[in-house]
């Protein structure tokens, strides 16, 4: 069953009442923008469902999958909004990596709670796949609605709880519907190298790009199409106003971290190439108040920073940087290393950028290697790149023109599939 993309132009007489109160401002008009960002405003999934009284989702028994991100511009929560107006039976929401109200780390969920707002029950569906169908049969979900702030890198795993979920949503027969956001690091272009399945994890399930440059609702027309069997009745509510050279600046809408290590905008600019880090023994920054952006390791010196500023990488500067984690990597101990700026998003490379930092840390702190995943000689790098021949040409010592040519192919093969489950207009760069 082919998707259907819904787009709805002119505003339903909104009777959703959010705590008791008509909803208000940009979130019941959407005439103005966010406070301080001048100009029109994007609207998301979620305020167009809104604007037609949630008629795609009315009288059926809803699941949500959502986070914190599944805000209106108000910074009201969907669900709180939905569950208030009456007007959408939510029998269940579903929390991904980190929870539904955001409180885990890295690598966990949140366990199973009712929600002392909604008193609806909240599953875990973090990394679930053997559970994901008996989870929404056992809810008595009908439909499932997604909605959750992508930041654009295949390795954020919100999008695979979203193809579990149409996996079994498919299985079950029951309805799929995503509430669309924007790409925040903009959906310009797909870079980086393609998942081989060999290395298909929770961090990358399908072959996909690296920098993907899909909106979430784009990923699930592509999931259904490519990848799940026998399709899901999947429906996309689009966003107005957004397209594919606009970063999350540009849309006047709020940011509201989509993990405990996103906390800003500029952290999902780096996050595709520094995210690598994870795959060292370097420290990424987790414990500090500038992850993906703080990178070292006790021994490393200036050195490092005079070698990366020295490579003139485009869009990109780097200050030597002293820091002290206080969990994961080196938690409790001086690391020295780099900060990275982002000078010029239009030039910045994030992916080519990260894995320059490394081949510059190898050659002066060579005492930093990989991490192992699942024992000696199963490499995380692996694993968030999708393809052994990335690290073996850094291992092998090439420069990093050469190891961005080992992905080329791939990626041109993704390119031709991507384009054809685009939604959003795209300019020519």
């Amino acid at each position: 069953m082919s998707a259907n993309i819904n787009r709805r132009r002119l505003f339903g007489g909104t009777a959703a009442v959010l705590g008791g109160a008509a909803l208000s401002g940009s979130a019941a008009t959407g005439a103005a923008a966010w406070p301080g960002r001048p100009g029109r405003r994007v609207k998301t999934g979620v305020e167009v469902l809104a604007r037609d009284d949630f008629a795609e989702l009315s009288g059926q028994a809803v699941g949500v999958i959502s986070n914190p991100t599944g805000v209106l511009p108000d910074l009201g929560h969907e669900v709180d909004l939905m569950h208030s107006s009456g007007a959408v039976d939510i029998v269940a929401v579903f929390g991904p990596e980190h929870g539904f109200r955001g409180t885990s780390q890295a690598g966990e969920g949140e366990d199973y709670f009712l929600d002392p707002k909604t008193g609806i029950p909240v599953y875990n569906a973090y990394n679930n796949k053997d559970r994901m169908a008996e989870l929404l049969d056992e809810a008595g979900v009908e439909t499932i609605a997604f909605d959750i702030q992508d930041v654009g890198s295949r390795f954020y795993t919100y999008i695979w709880t979203m193809y579990l979920a149409m996996e079994a949503a498919a299985d079950l027969g029951l309805r799929f519907v995503v509430l669309d956001r924007p790409n925040p690091i903009s959906g310009r272009a797909a870079s980086g190298p393609v998942l081989h399945p060999e290395h298909a994890t929770f961090v990358g399930l399908k072959p996909i790009a690296q920098r993907h440059g899909m909106t979430v609702g784009e990923l699930a027309k592509l999931f259904n199409a490519e990848f799940i069997d026998s399709r899901v009745d999947l429906t996309v509510i689009e966003m107005d106003g957004w397209h594919g050279g606009m970063g999350f600046e540009d849309t006047g809408l709020p940011w509201v971290a989509p993990s405990p290590n996103m906390p800003t905008v500029d952290t999902a600019a780096v996050y595709p190439g520094t995210c690598l880090f994870e795959a060292t023994a370097l420290s990424e920054g987790r414990g500090t108040t500038q992850p993906f952006h703080l990178l070292g390791a006790p021994e490393i010196d200036h050195g490092w920073e005079q070698a990366l500023n020295a490579a003139e990488l485009p869009g990109a500067r780097f200050r030597e940087a002293y820091f002290k984690p206080t969990f994961s990597k080196w938690s409790g101990q001086v690391c020295g290393g780099v900060e990275i700026q982002v000078t010029d998003r239009d030039e910045f490379d994030p992916i080519r950028t990260g894995l320059a930092m490394i081949i510059e840390q190898r050659r002066h702190f060579g005492q930093y290697g990989w991490r192992d995943q699942d024992g000696p000689g199963s490499y995380w790098l692996d694993k968030l790149t999708g393809n052994q021949a990335v690290r073996l040409a850094v291992e092998d010592g090439a420069e990093i023109d050469e190891v961005t040519s080992v992905w080329a192919e791939d990626l041109a093969e993704f390119a031709e599939i991507r384009e054809r489950h685009l939604i959003y207009r795209r300019r020519r760069w």
